[in-house]
Formats: structure tokens, sequence, C-alpha cells
């Protein structure tokens, strides 16, 4: 069994628990599974937690106590090496389960609600979590119920489906290819600030009727024109300075599939109107 392959079934029991959302057994599990001092990076308002498995305790938890049927979903598993020493194990999914209690304030509605996640897990090499950088969807949740207090997307919010090719559970093999797709996509992302959108040269490397799934508050686009619409035509009005921070940043692959996290992932200056409805600041 190769590192990732190994890296995989150590976290399934975890993934396991929490499907059956058995909390004595996830607890069990997850002190062989997180290294004592383990930092974990969440989204807001969570950010930064400790201690010996933070986020069962601190985040998965206590939504549990609010979703008393809580299940894990995972769609996706993917697993690579970021860089030499850097080994990680991807997931995306969706907790789900009955809305029966408020959570961080957000009210309940006694109706089945998910929160879309992805969450990347560091493994050391004693193949224990050295580290998680996660983020949760939190915003769709506020939309599902309601509550949700800025502009409504420009795409479409809806539950994100699974890969169309039936393959997120099942990803194997060498994924230098797949990774030199996105890193070619990448690098012409960011000819923009110099080329305009031909430099970009989107149609080189996305399908005809790719999907964009991008979060609340974004929403799905569909093919180029409908994911430059609905979310980079804005997204660059709003911000034309956005870059990526390389050092901080970890791009793994494994078979058709290619996962990217950072902590952050981007800065950007807010310096036109309209984004979100946030004005310029």
């Amino acid at each position: 069994m190769d590192i990732h392959a190994r890296n995989k079934a150590a976290l399934t029991p975890f993934r396991q628990a929490l499907y059956d959302f058995d909390k004595s057994r996830a607890r069990d599990v997850a002190a062989e599974l997180f290294a004592p001092a383990a930092p974990v990076y969440l989204s807001h308002p969570f950010n930064s937690l400790t201690g010996q498995s933070a986020l069962l305790e601190a985040a998965i938890l206590p939504l549990a106590q609010c979703f008393p049927d809580l299940e894990r979903r995972d769609q996706i598993i993917v697993a690579g090496e970021s860089q030499p020493g850097q080994n990680w194990v991807g997931c995306a999914g969706h907790y789900l389960g009955t809305f029966r209690k408020p959570w961080m304030k957000i009210p309940a509605t006694g109706h089945i609600a998910s929160i879309r996640f992805h969450e990347l897990y560091r493994f050391g090499d004693d193949g224990r979590v050295a580290e998680v950088q996660a983020l949760w969807d939190i915003p769709d949740l506020m939309m599902q119920v309601g509550v949700w207090p800025m502009v409504k997307s420009l795409g479409r919010e809806w539950t994100v489906p699974s890969p169309a090719n039936g393959e997120g559970l099942n990803v194997s093999g060498d994924g230098g290819a797949a990774l030199g797709i996105v890193t070619d996509m990448l690098n012409h992302l960011g000819n923009h600030a110099k080329g305009g959108v031909a430099a970009m040269r989107l149609e080189a490397f996305w399908h005809s009727r790719f999907n964009w799934y991008g979060p609340a508050g974004i929403g799905t686009g569909r093919g180029i024109e409908g994911f430059r619409r609905w979310h980079q035509i804005p997204f660059l009005n709003a911000m034309p300075d956005r870059e990526g921070d390389p050092a901080k940043g970890h791009l793994f692959s494994e078979g058709n599939f290619v996962g990217f996290t950072a902590w952050p992932g981007m800065r950007m200056t807010l310096s036109g109107d309209g984004w979100l409805g946030l004005p310029a600041a």
C-alpha cells in the first residue's frame, strides 16, 4: 500500500463514524487519527482551532446537537503530495440532517438541511493528521433557512451533485496529467491583468459544458459564458488586483482529480462596487 492509499485508509474510520454518527466511536477514532497539536483552520466564525480532535469537538459535535440525526456524506476523496513531505487527503461532500435546534444563531426549521464541506487533511510521517484546512458553506445553510442578510446570488443556488463520471469515491492512478492541465490553467488565469480575457485562454482548459460550483453567495454557472457572467466578471471588476500566494498553496492530484488548499488562498482589495452587494472598502 502506498502512502496515499494508507492515508485514505486511516481517514476512513473517522468518516464512517460520522456517516453512522456514532459520537463515542468518532471520539475514539479521532483520538488515534489526529496528532495532539494538529492545528485546524476552519471557515469563519470558527477560524483557528486548537486542541486534540479540535475539528470534531469544536465544530462537528456542536453541529450534531442541533442536527440530532446528523450524517456525513462524502462525494470526493482524493490524495496526493503537494510538495516533498506534504501529503494530503481532500474530502468534499455534505453534512445533512433535520435542523432541530438553532445553530450559531441560525434558526432551526424542523426540515432537512445540509452544509457543503471541503475538508483537507495533511498527514505526518507517523500516519496521523498533522493539520486540517477546511471550508464549511455556512452561508448556504442561512439561505436554506431564509436568513441570508446579503443580496441574492448571481449564479444558481442548489445542492451540488457528485462528479458526473461517478469516480469521486474511487479515485486512483497517477494524477500528473490532470495536475499539468490545472497548473497551466491557473497560470493563464493570472494573465488577466496584462492581457484581458483572451490571455486567460479559458476555452483551452474548460469543457464546453462544464459547471462552476461556486460557494453560496456566488452559486453555480454553466459553461464559459455562465462562469464569466455569474462569477468571473463581477469578481474581477470588484477585485482586479486579486492574486494567490504560491508559498501558502498546496496543489495535489490523483487520477483525474486535482485538490487545492491554502490558508489564506488569495489576497485582494475590494476596490469596485457591487460584488455580493458589498460596497468598495
